[in-house]
């Protein structure tokens, strides 16, 4: 063979290296190729995976709450949220189609939609929880404009309060997520939120939906319903009467009534006023809190400042008063003071005092607010008088050991445990730490500071026959189809006084509105109990330097079988009066009055009150006159004939309607008597006899209210059922509310 030339020998060694590093290079890729294809295939099949899948939440429907009725209080819709994809949008033009078309559907500032379509995101929120009306539109827009992989709606839900300011410091409100913030939606949330689910959904490269291709879904579970013992109609009659007093009153610090079921602890209405609107919670609805804004608003420019008094403005307002804030009782806590001194047999229905105006304890003196003094006085007589004296002896024969154990056992010294959030607890002296003077000024309700739930609950335990039972607002818990998972029954946690002790503190307090400081209580027909009370801010002034008092009454009815119990709070009456027997007993007369014949508690008149009781009118359309006449008479009323007809064509008030005895009914005889009208007297001051006459002198009737027996000495009209001025048919009846003024505490 012959010898390879140098030059050959090199070629062949260059082609040998090239071969194997060809062999080398080969392996190395085929390794890493194997690595990506097969060792790392599975997580990255995984990612890529999941860059094309969108998952959605599915917002949950919240469940309902419902009075103790079934009826809704607060329900859940479904609304729907708007959004954009700005990294689809390719050019300014389809931009502007964009921002122009959602701002007028949407009714939103197009600048801003605008300004939203340039981030280059791939989400974008518009607006949140717009309606179906709006939701179909924004639909029929993407498919006109071929707009589907620009423009998404999503659904979601809204809460809906049906009654508005209805019980709203009782329901509370959601944020914008549907989180509870307040009220029974905070309490319950758990309950009422549901389990979310979603939507996973395939998505191509500019992402939007490819349907077709894969898509599953995990359906939400919708939350459960809380039904109430709040009844939406003795609700409504607490709202409407504490609303006027806390407007008439000129109340500085609000007001709040509570009514509640003394046996079983089921509260049937809750109210606070001024309250708000759940429906739009972030919004002042205080005449007052609003004024504070704009003075605050054109005073300062730090805007820190205005945002930290709109806060605690906010905060207030969504508070419930009944469990959130404390107050010295005043004399409503006589109750409690003389229930603990007969039971311990510190006094008894034989008992007698002497009341000389004043009482002097340890050195300190004690006047009565009857600075003459009572005089000699029996038991009954004490609650009748709500002699401070008196009670300041009871309270010396009790001692703070024996007084502080009543005090706690009426459940002073701690919370309700009422199923609501934000409840307080008072600020009270302990055994210890209680003098002689403490313990005076205990007795009658004063040094001391419990919450207006403490005291409706301590009065109902004396009411029912002495036992303490646990208020509770929630009756059932129920599921999504509607059926019961929970319920809530009566929970006597101690009997703190005997039966008979009881019933005496019944008598005592039914005399006390028969014939004593809260006569303004009085319903006919029903044997009311309860006791007012005024009590003063020994802390506070107004404006003028005057001093400030919380009025209140508390009370349960009927007197010989108590079923249900009020307290009326109005916290800084500044219209004048400010005790408790001319401000919140009439409003408790006026709640009772008509809750006690809704919830079917029979009425037991005495022969004076069914005489002066309203009588139903009857109908006498399509009768002769003469019969029509008859069958007015014969209801206990009087008939009056417009006409020179032979039958009666039409008549005022109508058929069914209630008539004070003796009242008029106008009876209209031809087609051509016009219908005549008058204009509403003010009869605010006026005695019942001259309410009579000036209603007589225009032809009107009037319904007298919250007179005892009949009994018009010392009343004077405080409210009028029809505004003065106001124009109504001839013949129509106004109710006239009248209060006692020669009562005072």
């Amino acid at each position: 063979m012959a010898k390879k030339s140098p030059t050959q020998q090199m070629c062949n060694r260059m082609i040998a290296v090239a071969v194997t590093l060809s062999i080398i290079l080969v392996g190395v890729c085929g390794v890493s190729l194997f690595n990506i294809m097969i060792i790392h295939g599975k997580e990255n099949s995984i990612e890529a995976a999941e860059q094309q899948l969108s998952t959605v939440s599915l917002t949950a429907e919240r469940g309902d709450i419902l009075d103790c009725n079934g009826k809704i209080l607060a329900t859940s819709a479904t609304v729907w949220t708007v959004y954009i994809v700005p990294k689809n949008i390719e050019d300014t033009e389809k931009a502007r189609l964009v921002a122009d078309g959602l701002a007028e559907i949407l009714e939103i500032d197009a600048e801003k939609v605008l300004s939203q379509t340039q981030k280059q995101t791939a989400y974008e929120r518009v607006k949140s929880k717009i309606e179906n009306d709006a939701a179909e539109k924004v639909r029929t827009f993407i498919s006109e404009n071929k707009l589907g992989d620009i423009i998404g709606l999503e659904t979601s839900t809204k809460r809906y309060y049906p009654n508005g300011n209805m019980a709203s410091t009782v329901l509370g409100f959601v944020g914008d997520d549907n989180q509870g913030l307040s009220g029974i939606e905070y309490q319950y949330d758990s309950t009422l939120e549901g389990i979310p689910g979603k939507l996973v959904a395939s998505r191509n490269a500019r992402g939007g939906d490819m349907p077709f291709n894969y898509e599953t879904m995990v359906e939400a579970t919708p939350g459960g319903s809380v039904k109430l013992t709040i009844d939406e109609y003795v609700q409504h009659v607490c709202e409407k009467y504490l609303d006027e007093a806390v407007t008439e009153n000129n109340a500085g610090n609000r007001g709040c009534v509570v009514v509640m079921n003394v046996n079983t602890g089921d509260v049937l209405g809750m109210a606070v006023k001024p309250d708000f609107d759940p429906n739009e919670p972030f919004t002042l609805y205080s005449e007052t809190d609003k004024k504070t804004m704009e003075e605050l608003s054109a005073s300062s420019t730090d805007q820190k400042e205005i945002s930290a008094k709109r806060t605690s403005l906010l905060s207030e307002q969504w508070k419930n008063k009944a469990i959130t804030d404390t107050y010295e009782p005043g004399s409503v806590f006589k109750i409690i003071t003389g229930s603990a001194a007969l039971e311990e047999k510190k006094v008894s229905t034989s008992s007698t005092f002497n009341c000389p105006g004043y009482i002097v304890i340890a050195g300190t003196r004690y006047n009565c607010h009857q600075l003459s003094g009572h005089g000699a006085q029996s038991f009954i007589n004490i609650f009748e008088n709500s002699c401070n004296p008196a009670f300041i002896e009871i309270g010396q024969r009790l001692g703070s050991n024996l007084f502080y154990n009543y005090f706690r056992a009426f459940g002073f010294t701690q919370k309700t445990g009422i199923d609501l959030p934000g409840e307080t607890t008072g600020v009270y002296y302990t055994a210890d730490n209680m003098g002689p003077v403490e313990l005076a000024s205990e007795s009658f309700g004063q040094t001391f500071r419990i919450t207006p739930m403490q005291m409706i609950s301590a009065v109902s335990s004396v009411a029912n026959g002495g036992y303490y039972v646990k208020p509770h607002i929630v009756k059932e818990i129920l599921d999504s189809n509607g059926n019961v998972t929970q319920s809530f029954s009566t929970e006597k946690l101690r009997q703190v006084v005997s039966e008979e002790t009881s019933q005496i503190i019944s008598t005592c307090l039914s005399s006390v509105v028969e014939n004593g400081s809260g006569k303004n209580a009085y319903v006919a027909g029903y044997r009311m109990c309860g006791k007012t009370g005024t009590s003063q801010k020994i802390d506070k002034v107004d404006e003028s330097g005057t001093m400030l008092y919380v009025a209140s009454f508390c009370g349960y009815a009927p007197a010989d079988d108590p079923e249900y119990a009020i307290i009326v709070i109005i916290d800084e009456p500044r219209a004048g009066a400010y005790y408790g027997s001319a401000v919140s007993a009439p409003v408790a007369s006026s709640i009772m009055g008509e809750i006690l014949p809704y919830l079917g508690v029979e009425a037991k008149y005495t022969d004076s009150e069914y005489e002066s009781i309203n009588k139903t009118v009857p109908e006498t359309v399509g009768m002769d006159v003469e019969k029509a006449k008859q069958t007015i008479s014969a209801a206990g009323l009087s008939a009056t004939v417009k006409g020179d007809g032979d039958t009666i064509l039409r008549q005022n008030p109508a058929a069914g309607s209630a008539s004070p005895s003796g009242g008029s009914v106008v009876l209209y005889t031809t087609e051509d008597d016009e219908q005549s009208t008058v204009t509403v007297p003010d009869f605010s001051g006026m005695s019942p006899s001259e309410a009579e006459q000036k209603a007589a002198d225009v032809g009107l009737t009037v319904d007298l209210y919250g007179l005892r027996d009949n009994n018009k000495n010392g009343a004077v009209c405080y409210k009028q059922s029809r505004d003065a001025g106001e124009t109504v048919e001839y013949g129509s009846v106004i109710t006239v509310y009248f209060k006692y003024t020669d009562v005072a505490e």
